[in-house]
């Protein structure tokens, strides 16, 4: 069948299998040269993409134990972040870590060791995992952990899939009092008032801005910084307070067709910036805000990745160190202010100190992701961003990538080597696990 990742781009044809048990998955590695798993289809480009075989997870969705003393959930790979949210939450209990949607898969979010809001203050998705189990390419079947299998289990963090296929994982959820957080939206004159205002939030658990991306001159980076902390049930209103720990509504709205892509350009994403900006300077201040409007507001819109027509979007999404944070933000809003098409969504998050993960995307400084919409001269403008961040010791998200070329993955990711000597010696060899990301990218 025709699969893609969530940006629509590339399309490919690729046979698919569905894996129902752990015991099925010794046959289909004697049949098949090379395989991928993929959870819910969430990653942006082409790192879930194998037209030999791709590996559907999503029968593979048992929760399997909890231990509500410690808040340590043992799961299949192939459960999605919503179902735990949905069986937790009402129970007081939250991931410490969660990305921008809830329609994401454990072994997903393990395999490209996701961040949220909150990297600064407690790392990615991969610090709070226990252990996991690892199908390999010889047939075996690995616990791995800081303490078994050690390498093994850091070379998955982060490893896009490529070290085997994650069966199961454990992990700890954190305890909550509310399903609420207390957010306060600030808006900043510039990007140095924003970076200014990131430095100043370090006691906040959790910030992003949204920029305008297409101001220029003195108002380069101006934002809408977004901080929150959760509530506790005694801090609710009584309006909330009725049910404190209620779940997010499934989405509303949904866009039903693929929108000519003659909707997004320069002029209505300007207009669209500008009143963005405008509203969010009126209505700032603090209020009450659920955890699904918070973490995932676009998750609200079902199919919304539709809203960028037929040839759909790329994401690209950078980290700089923080050092050069300030400069290389800088020339890459300069760059996409000075485009044609714009970007139609820009969000800045700051990082804290790199995890453990060989492969894993996040170091100390800022990242920042910009969609565009895919027309003639959008990949050769990636090129120009990736060349930007290059330049100022930084590198892109393998999870979103679309066009990042081999030698700027190799200088942006030291451990590449040392990852692939883990990965070969688990496949005795042979690398099994492929994508069309790691065709594309010879890793």
């Amino acid at each position: 069948m025709e699969l893609s990742g969530w940006g629509r781009h590339p399309v490919l044809d690729c046979r698919v299998a569905r894996l129902r048990r752990c015991e099925e998955l010794g046959d289909l590695l004697a049949r098949n040269r090379t395989l991928i798993a993929r959870g819910n289809g969430r990653s942006y480009g082409d790192a879930a993409l194998n037209p030999g075989l791709t590996l559907s997870m999503l029968a593979m969705d048992r929760l399997q134990a909890f231990d509500p003393d410690t808040g340590r959930l043992t799961c299949q790979a192939g459960v999605r972040l919503s179902d735990i949210l949905a069986t937790f939450v009402p129970r007081g209990w939250f991931p410490p870590v969660v990305p921008g949607t809830e329609h994401v898969t454990v072994g997903g979010m393990i395999a490209a060791d996701v961040h949220g809001k909150n990297h600064h203050r407690d790392g990615s998705f991969g610090a709070h995992v226990e252990s996991l189990t690892l199908a390999t390419a010889d047939g075996e079947t690995r616990r791995c952990s800081r303490s078994d299998n050690a390498d093994l289990f850091r070379a998955t963090l982060g490893g896009m899939g490529l070290t085997g296929v994650i069966l199961s994982a454990s992990l700890r959820l954190r305890p909550v009092d509310s399903a609420f957080l207390l957010a306060e939206t600030v808006a900043t004159r510039d990007l140095d008032d924003t970076m200014a205002l990131f430095e100043a939030s370090g006691d906040r658990p959790y910030g992003v801005a949204w920029i305008d991306g297409l101001a220029r001159g003195a108002r380069l980076g101006r934002s809408l910084v977004t901080r929150g902390a959760w509530l506790p049930r005694s801090s609710l209103p009584a309006r909330l307070a009725a049910s404190p720990l209620r779940v997010a509504s499934p989405a509303k709205l949904a866009v039903p067709v693929d929108a000519p892509s003659v909707l997004l350009n320069r002029t209505s994403i300007r207009l669209f910036n500008a009143l963005r900006y405008g509203r969010g300077r009126v209505r700032g201040g603090e209020r009450p805000v659920h955890y699904g409007s918070f973490f995932f507001p676009l998750d609200r819109i079902a199919a919304w990745n539709r809203l960028y027509g037929r040839r759909g979007f790329v994401q690209y999404q950078c980290v700089l160190p923080k050092a050069e944070s300030r400069r290389g933000v800088a020339a890459l809003l300069e760059c996409v202010a000075a485009e044609g098409q714009g970007a139609f969504l820009t969000v800045l998050k700051r990082f804290g100190p790199a995890g453990e993960g060989m492969m894993s995307f996040p170091l100390e400084g800022h990242t920042l992701a910009l969609d565009f919409p895919m027309r003639s001269g959008t990949l050769a403008l990636l090129n120009r961003l990736d060349g930007i961040s290059h330049a100022h010791g930084g590198r892109v998200y393998l999870a979103k990538d679309a066009c990042c070329a081999p030698e700027r993955v190799r200088q942006g990711y030291p451990r590449l080597e040392e990852f692939n000597a883990i990965r070969t010696e688990a496949a005795r060899g042979a690398h099994r696990f492929a994508s069309a990301l790691s065709g594309r990218l010879a890793l």
